[in-house]
């Protein structure tokens, strides 16, 4: 006979939460058990009925004590392995709200896990009850001839009792699993925070890998691309000055291909420069910038005021970012900015806080809403937890401000 599977996936279902419960029950109650024995031996106490009696008290007492991690162990493995929820290991801060688990909300968990049982076993019982009838001697059927009406009342009630059960016994599981991990478990806001130092942990060591990934691009493009293109530049510019007797078009498709070396060779240190310029690991944030701001189109004023014992530089990627910030800023001056005859970088360090500031004397009017290169920048200053602010009012002058955590 094959069982239907709404059926069977109910029996499935009640069978765990049964075996939860019944789990449950003697765990729960044996911290009743300890609390009715303690409260009876001092009522003996008061009465003054046994001078023995302190001493079983005591011994009560440590045992209640030192049961609740055992409990809670027990408890926790009952979650992970008939639920699958893991509950933390907790600290022993929450040592007070294990004792109100197990000696008041557990108690009253106990008390209705054993009344759901009782009435799981009652209604299997009543279910089969003519079973237990015809089980009986036939004097009992005789004696009783009203024995099969009153069985089918009885069978009933223990199909209605079945029925009931499955509901009951997972609003039960819903009510220990919303109870048991917030008091078994760790206080919420120090899981949230352990959670909040992963991610940061996390996040650090992407933003970590990120930058060593860009170092390596631009070491390769160094060391490969570029000296191949500065060995054909080379190549070109010796076979254009010692050719001399090769036909004018020639000379020309030389000389052309000359010129495109040496741009390709400037835009591609210009594009090494921008993704990790190897002079910031050499000789910091202050030479990077420098050579940034000699570089640019238009004059630059440049301050930076850092430690200058190696000890208390700034840390790798944080350099990477705030040397990045200036390089797109100034970019930006020199593409968007309308009228701008100067730009200013000021990059200071103010406790265990990098703070980078650029202005320029423009037209005004950038919005980071507009899909500018403004969202990549406050994106990158974002990703090690700092802070973009821009004013850039039409009629100028715009000021982008970068605030980059670099704790001691």
């Amino acid at each position: 006979m094959t069982i239907p599977p709404r059926l069977r996936r109910t029996l499935t279902l009640l069978t765990r939460d049964a075996s939860f419960l019944a789990l449950g029950a003697p765990l729960h109650l044996f911290t009743g058990f300890l609390l009715f024995m303690i409260f009876g031996l001092v009522w003996e106490i008061i009465e003054g009925q046994d001078g023995s009696v302190p001493v079983v008290l005591g011994f009560a007492l440590l045992l209640a004590v030192f049961s609740a991690p055992a409990l809670t162990a027990a408890q926790r493995w009952r979650f992970r392995r008939l639920l699958g929820i893991d509950i933390p290991r907790p600290g022993w801060q929450r040592a007070q709200r294990q004792y109100g688990y197990h000696c008041l909300v557990g108690i009253l968990l106990g008390g209705l896990e054993v009344l759901l049982l009782s009435l799981l076993l009652t209604g299997v019982a009543a279910t089969t009850v003519y079973v237990w009838i015809w089980g009986v001697s036939w004097e009992w059927r005789a004696d009783h001839p009203g024995y099969t009406t009153q069985a089918f009342y009885v069978t009933l009630a223990g199909l209605a009792a079945l029925a009931a059960a499955p509901a009951l016994a997972a609003a039960l599981v819903r009510l220990e699993t919303y109870v048991g991990p917030g008091l078994l478990g760790p206080d919420p806001s120090e899981d949230l925070a352990r959670r909040v130092v992963d991610l940061t942990e996390s996040r650090d060591g992407i933003v970590d890998a990120a930058d060593a990934e860009r170092r390596r691009i631009e070491r390769d493009l160094h060391d490969g691309a570029q000296q191949r293109l500065v060995s054909l530049a080379l190549n070109l510019g010796l076979a254009k000055a010692t050719l001399t007797d090769l036909p004018p078009e020639a000379r020309e498709v030389i000389d052309a291909a000359h010129r495109e070396a040496k741009d390709a060779i400037e835009e591609l240190s210009s594009l090494v420069r921008g993704l990790h310029p190897a002079v910031l690991d050499e000789l910091g944030l202050d030479a990077a910038l420098s050579g940034l701001a000699a570089r640019a189109p238009l004059p630059v004023r440049l301050r930076v005021d850092l430690p200058q014992d190696p000890a208390e530089r700034v840390a790798p990627a944080v350099e990477a970012v705030a040397y990045f910030v200036v390089s797109e800023a100034l970019t930006n001056v020199a593409k968007h900015a309308r009228e701008a005859s100067r730009a200013e970088v000021t990059v200071t360090r103010l406790g265990g806080i990098l703070r980078v500031v650029i202005a320029d004397d423009g037209a005004g009017g950038a919005d980071s809403s507009r899909g500018t290169g403004l969202t990549g920048l406050a994106q990158r200053v974002r990703s090690v937890d700092g802070t973009f602010r821009m004013s850039s009012p039409v009629g100028g002058p715009t000021v982008m401000s970068v605030e980059l955590p670099c704790p001691r």
